[in-house]
């Protein structure tokens, strides 16, 4: 769990830096297809961090609720996660 934690944190420290980087290159009148890369990268790398804070979710949080033999609980956290998969997949 913390070194999943402490890439998040490292992977979003990245993406704030690149969000500054493209307000300066709009700034810049920089090329708009250097842009757009840059735009793509930040998105990949927040996709990144989904799947890290997924991981862990399911390692911790799943694993508690189907250890807890408590049906509601695991029927909850379930849900939660066809929730995520249903807004990812749009």
């Amino acid at each position: 769990m913390r070194d999943r934690k402490q890439a998040a944190l490292q992977r979003l420290a990245r993406v704030e830096g690149q969000v500054r980087g493209i307000g300066r290159m709009i700034e810049e009148d920089r090329y708009c297809i250097d842009i757009i890369n840059q735009v793509m990268a930040i998105r990949s790398a927040l996709s990144q961090v989904e799947i890290l804070i997924l991981q862990d979710h399911a390692d911790n949080c799943v694993e508690d609720a189907i250890s807890s033999s408590d049906p509601e609980e695991q029927r909850r956290k379930f849900q939660e996660l066809i929730e995520v998969f249903e807004k990812i997949c749009r």
